[in-house]
């Protein structure tokens, strides 16, 4: 096992607008595979960046041991790039082909210094990304971009890192490509750190560290073991609550019980006192002693109701705040036996083998729709959808029903309206007080349902889609989705997950994220392979 490790002391960073993102932030990150999760703006990337040296802190420090590999979710690649060049190699390549040529000058030799063998080391690490077929020289304009992906880990992987950052590495990788990427990351040996989403991924952790409100706590074990220990937490969390709620209620009762007595006592020593004939100093100081005791046994109680709401608060602050979007979408029931979508010979640009590939949709069906990058999915989309007409003599044929789709930019809302005028807008014939309680089901309550879409964050721009989309007149009775989870976090996958649980129409998901087509109950699944559309 490596001694690389990550090290960060008091660290303290702020945008240039003086927001706040960390402050006095302290943990290690040791060897071995470690996995960053945290809601969207929470800060993950934003660490990655700083441990990289990509961002200076505002304070504190940070330290790496050994060599550090850095891959960003959005890779600075322009696409005129040659593949030698993104992977670093290309000076080398061309002293070693200028020394075959019969150049033998001293600065080729000063070039290649020991990297004699750095082709065939090169493409062994690119046959371990599925990259092996990849000339040297080919543009990085004509790779898919799960290829891009591949080839600038491979470009990390070549400077034989002992820490290893990697920032949501499974976007827009296909099925295979995501199994290398795993046999890769299973023999890494080194100090890992790994931001993701992806739960498959998630689960070859060795521990998973939660970034929360500017502090880290680690858990060991996979992502499993993490929600199950989370799972424990919020429980004894949530009995302590229930616990201390009754404390309070008993020490109020208690309270309201010592005053009333307190009251009864005074009124029956006054009417003791006068009937007793009692000179009056006496009575005084009998009725001030009554008042002290009533006194310190009302500030007793206080002090102990005092006492239970702090543990309340307490008891409070320890639960996690994941609401869920629960709805009922019964406008979107589609009869089992409705044919919802037909095509026939659907071709587009040579896609798909012979005259093209047919498909029919039935009723609610939920198809899952998967295969390489660049076989068609999204294309096959479009023309379901009907944007993209089949070329040739392909047809298709839809129900009377609104078809919706649902793309990865979550760019289908207007920038400049509000979430309530949006949903006004898609659902004009709904009573505005009926609107405005959807809103607050999807989480958009009071003044949050005012705010401008341009202004949301990912996971609210995606409930305000949702709302809008599954909710609109006439509702949706084929939903397509194109890689819906990229760019969520897991907090924003578990409410499309419930939104889709609800829904009661046919829906075609294009995804490679196996945790979240079983979440959602497909119930049929279609691969593109060579051009042909294949049904397990």
């Amino acid at each position: 096992m490596s001694d690389a490790f990550i090290v960060c002391s008091n660290l303290s960073f702020s945008w240039p607008d003086d927001t706040p993102v960390f402050e006095d932030l302290s943990f290690t990150v040791g060897a071995g595979r470690t996995g960053l999760v945290a809601p969207n703006g929470a800060g993950k990337s934003t660490l990655l960046k700083l441990i990289a040296g990509e961002y200076r802190p505002r304070g504190g420090g940070v330290g790496v041991q050994g060599v550090l590999g850095y891959l960003p979710q959005s890779l600075p690649f322009d696409g005129d790039l040659t593949v030698a060049e993104v992977l670093g190699i290309a000076p080398v390549i061309a002293a070693l082909d200028a020394i075959e040529s019969g150049d033998a000058s001293e600065e080729h030799f000063t070039t290649i210094g020991n990297d004699w063998d750095i082709e065939e080391r090169t493409r062994a690490q690119l046959d371990r990304l599925d990259l092996g077929e990849l000339a040297f020289d080919r543009r990085l304009s004509t790779l898919s971009g799960g290829q891009v992906v591949s080839l600038g880990l491979a470009a990390q992987l070549l400077k034989r890192p002992d820490v290893l950052l990697l920032d949501e590495p499974t976007n827009n990788l296909d099925r295979d490509a995501r199994r290398k990427l795993h046999g890769v990351l299973e023999e890494w040996n080194g100090c890992l750190l790994l931001v993701s989403h992806d739960r498959e991924l998630l689960d070859r952790m060795d521990r998973i560290a939660e970034l929360d409100q500017g502090e880290l706590r680690s858990y060991g074990g996979n992502f499993a073991a993490y929600e199950e220990a989370v799972r424990a937490e919020q429980e004894a969390a949530e009995k302590n609550v229930r616990n201390a709620e009754q404390e309070l209620k008993r020490e109020k009762r208690e309270l309201q019980q010592a005053r009333e007595r307190a009251d009864r006592r005074a009124s029956n020593a006054a009417r003791n006192l006068k009937s007793a004939g009692l000179p009056r100093i006496f009575a005084g100081n009998m009725k001030r002693g009554a008042q002290e005791s009533a006194g310190r046994a009302g500030q007793m109680h206080a002090a102990r109701l005092g006492d239970a709401k702090a543990r309340l608060d307490e008891a409070g602050r320890a639960l996690r705040d994941d609401q869920k979007i629960v709805l009922e979408l019964p406008g979107t029931n589609v009869p089992a036996g409705r044919t919802v979508f037909h095509g026939e010979h659907l071709q587009a640009r040579g896609l798909f083998a012979g005259q093209g590939v047919d498909l029919t949709v039935r009723g609610p069906e939920r198809i899952a729709l998967t295969g390489p990058n660049g076989s068609g999915k999204s294309t096959l989309l479009r023309m379901i959808g009907g944007e993209l007409e089949p070329e040739g003599d392909g047809r298709t044929r839809r129900a009377d029903g609104r078809v919706a789709y649902l793309s990865q930019r979550l760019d289908l809302l207007d920038l400049d309206r509000t979430v309530a005028e949006s949903l006004a807008l898609a659902a004009p014939e709904m009573l505005q007080a009926d609107r405005m309680n959807l809103l607050a089901r999807f989480l958009f309550r009071g003044s949050r349902a005012h705010l401008p879409i341009g202004v949301l964050s990912g996971g609210e721009r995606l409930r305000a889609t949702l709302a809008c989309v599954l909710c609109a007149e006439p509702a949706p009775q084929l939903l397509l989705l194109d890689e819906p989870t990229n760019n969520l976090d897991l907090v924003g996958i578990g409410w499309l997950e419930s939104a889709l649980a609800a829904y009661e129409g046919a829906f075609v998901v294009v995804s490679h994220d196996e945790r979240f087509l079983t979440e959602i109950g497909v119930n049929r699944r279609l691969t593109l392979s060579d051009g042909h559309l294949l049904e397990h």
